[in-house]
């Protein structure tokens, strides 16, 4: 799955034109890597947002594309 398409599934980020323009602007790392909006996504990633106060680091546990509000959070798992 493309890497916009998962941060919009797993709500860390709202939109998906917003997380496109989040890795188009070097935001977004992929397993340690500057990510572009198409790179794949797969079980056991580590994915980095930077926000502009702070940052958000996640492993990916799961890939769906439908993903109910509710279930949105047991894609990834928060690492510190």
């Amino acid at each position: 799955m493309r890497i916009d398409k998962f941060l919009k599934n797993s709500r860390i980020i709202k939109r998906r034109t917003v997380a496109k323009e989040a890795c188009e602007g070097g935001r977004v790392l992929l397993n340690g890597k500057v990510a572009k909006p198409g790179d794949k996504v797969e079980v056991g990633d580590v994915i980095q947002v930077n926000f502009g106060t702070g940052s958000v680091k996640v492993e990916v546990l799961e890939v769906k594309d439908n993903v109910k509000k509710d279930e949105a959070e047991k894609l990834y798992r928060t690492i510190d």
